[in-house]
């Protein structure tokens, strides 16, 4: 909005605003804008979820000292998808269909962390959409994105081709373009690459959701993986960074580091009242939507096999749930003492606060490593 009035309409009458052009300038305020909406806004938030009694309820069978945490009002995610979604529209250029793109997913899964959030405050537990139904919503609206991505394939301003970490040449198509040429069978030609887009924006959602256990965990890992997706999605729609890394060129994806950086500000700024002790919990409407958006962000850009180096944290997360619960179906034991692996790690003896700082540690480490491989190819 401030794009279009301040630089393509008062542009030619007023020339210092060309300035509104350059995409770093307006990721850099789109972060700050973010940053200030989350600290100003915050605290009326956090008053209107007391207000409305809102309040996290805690898993009997999780570790004994986080019962002290119930009551604490939790979907703050309101307040993260507010400073992401204003910020972008703010300063982004709105006739980047990718923008749209990362808006709407960011909404979707929003709306579905609120449905499960909502239940539980209703009902008052800890159990909200069935299992079944939050994964249906969430392939739902990962299905829709496949779908808009294929779109804008056919109008050449997406690829379906795969880059790989470490190798320039290599760049597997998950189009079979043999199907495309068949009558009734062309929409079958996307069928890999829907298949692997939806699952990949499903486990990404998923594995915020399961990090998110800890005061200021998930969102301080997700300042991390915003931080490195900035930089990833201003390369890739760079002409000379792009050719120079030998990366797959899109221009338009360019557009979307103002929405990361947005991502970068909303989640610094949701941390300070997020920080141990938490004064308000994200719920599902934020940890949905930021791992929904990290996971579209990754598609986008072609990025997809750095998102577990990208969010790595998130996949170990993940990957430790998907461990347990198979090891006690088909042996009767457990791998860890308890999943996600940071009730593991409390477990140990760990206070929360050593197992927040040496996971946001590791964080930091995986998205160096995935931002090395740009020049390691």
């Amino acid at each position: 909005m401030l794009y279009w009035l301040l630089y393509q309409k008062l542009f030619p009458y007023f020339r210092p605003f060309r300035i509104f052009r350059y995409l770093t300038f307006r990721t850099a305020f789109a972060s700050l804008t973010a940053l200030l909406i989350a600290l100003i806004i915050g605290p009326y938030v956090i008053e209107k979820l007391h207000e409305f009694q809102i309040g996290q309820y805690i898993r009997e069978e999780g570790p004994k000292d986080h019962q002290k945490k119930a009551g604490t009002p939790t979907m703050g995610g309101v307040l993260i998808c507010i400073a992401i979604l204003l910020p972008t529209l703010l300063w982004a250029d709105l006739s980047n269909p990718f923008v749209w793109l990362m808006m709407g997913s960011t909404v979707a899964f929003g709306a579905i962390g609120f449905a499960d959030d909502y239940i539980k405050v209703v009902k008052r537990r800890n159990l909200g959409l069935t299992a079944r139904a939050k994964l249906g919503y969430q392939i739902l609206a990962s299905l829709a994105i496949s779908i808009a991505l294929i779109a804008m394939q056919t109008q050449g301003m997406y690829s379906t081709k795969l880059s790989v970490p470490f190798v320039k040449r290599l760049q597997p198509d998950f189009a079979i373009h043999a199907l495309r040429h068949i009558p009734h069978f062309g929409l079958l030609a996307f069928l890999p690459f829907v298949v692997f887009t939806v699952l990949l924006i499903v486990f990404s959602s998923n594995a915020v959701n399961l990090t998110d256990g800890l005061d200021g965990l998930a969102i301080g890992c997700t300042i991390i993986a915003a931080g490195a997706l900035t930089v990833l999605t201003y390369v890739s729609g760079h002409v000379v960074f792009a050719d120079y890394l030998e990366l797959q060129r899109m221009p338009l994806v360019g557009e979307l580091s103002i929405f990361c950086g947005s991502m970068v500000g909303a989640s610094i700024g949701f941390l300070w009242y997020n920080a141990h002790p938490a004064e308000v919990f994200m719920g599902d409407v934020g940890s949905l939507a930021l791992g929904g958006a990290i996971g579209t962000v990754a598609v986008a850009i072609k990025q997809e096999l750095l998102l577990p180096f990208i969010g790595g944290i998130f996949v170990l997360e993940a990957m430790s749930v998907i461990l347990q619960v198979g090891s006690y179906k088909l042996r009767k034991k457990r791998i860890f003492k308890m999943a996600p692996l940071h009730h593991h790690f409390e477990l140990l003896g760990w206070s929360e606060a050593k197992v927040i700082t040496r996971f946001w540690i590791l964080a930091l480490l995986f998205a160096l490593l995935a931002l090395t491989t740009l020049k390691l190819r």
